[in-house]
């Protein structure tokens, strides 16, 4: 079974060569991996290029919650530098759940700032938007449509289902990651979204808790397929269906070879 991780973290990986081994294993063909700051896009550059297996797709952006205000310049710079090698541009959005982020207006300007100035250069080089919108899914939506973005996924989506309809209208996409298993925000909005519009994807190496049994694991690319199959048991399809469209999806959103 071929299957495409649509969203990890891969410089933040501690054995990169053994988790990629482990996911070609698994069936994973694909990965995209996501940037959050300037040594973070460089990093999975350099993956992308000494790696074959599974086949490495790059995301550049700037994490609301990696903005490092005298770095900003100088990451937009990289990320125009090295455009021709990303296929999407991201992971960029708000996250005014930050305890550092809440009460503060100033920092939630600089988030927005930062935000619609990746939104420009995607609309720009027509690239599709991954977007981190935690405790702004609203907004998010709203700045993303101002900015005429075409494509866009917002990545493990928990928000609220009115503002997810506005997403699917907008022909946007929503993921979801093993947290399924046991997050009822995640599970409604799964529970909502056509699977014509849904990723899924690892969010590689968080730690998944699931807080009433207590069991975790921490997550690497080859965990997609724990996705998938939480996925087709919450939906009850047949994995082999549902990976078929979530294929078809990654390679629509992110124009993938």
């Amino acid at each position: 079974m071929n299957i495409i991780d649509t969203h990890a973290h891969l410089d933040h990986v501690e054995n990169i060569s053994e988790a990629l081994k482990e996911a070609d294993a698994s069936g994973v063909e694909g990965i995209m991996a996501v940037g959050v700051d300037f040594e973070s896009n460089r990093r999975n550059l350099e993956i992308k290029k000494n790696y074959s297996k599974p086949k490495i797709y790059v995301g550049l952006g700037i994490h609301p919650g990696d903005i490092k205000t005298e770095e900003v310049e100088e990451s937009l710079e990289f990320i125009r530098e090295n455009i021709a090698q990303a296929h999407a541009i991201g992971e960029t959005g708000l996250d005014f759940w930050y305890k550092w982020v809440k009460k503060d207006d100033a920092k939630k300007d600089e988030q927005r700032t930062v935000f619609r100035m990746q939104l420009k250069i995607a609309r720009e080089y027509n690239l599709p938007v991954i977007i981190h919108s935690r405790g702004a899914w609203q907004e998010c939506l709203a700045m993303t449509k101002e900015e005429q973005i075409q494509k866009a996924v917002f990545h493990w989506y928990s928000g609220p289902v009115d503002v997810l309809a506005g997403i699917i209208e907008q022909g946007y996409y929503v993921s979801c990651t093993p947290s399924l298993a046991y997050s009822e925000p995640a599970q409604e909005a799964i529970k909502k979204a056509p699977i014509e519009r849904v990723l899924i994807e690892t969010d590689t190496p968080v730690y998944y808790r699931n807080k009433e049994t207590g069991e975790g694991f921490k997550s690497g690319p080859k965990d997609v397929v724990n996705t998938l199959g939480l996925y087709a048991k919450f939906k009850g399809v047949a994995e082999a269906d549902a990976v078929a469209i979530f294929n078809n999806n990654a390679k629509v959103l992110f124009n993938l070879d």
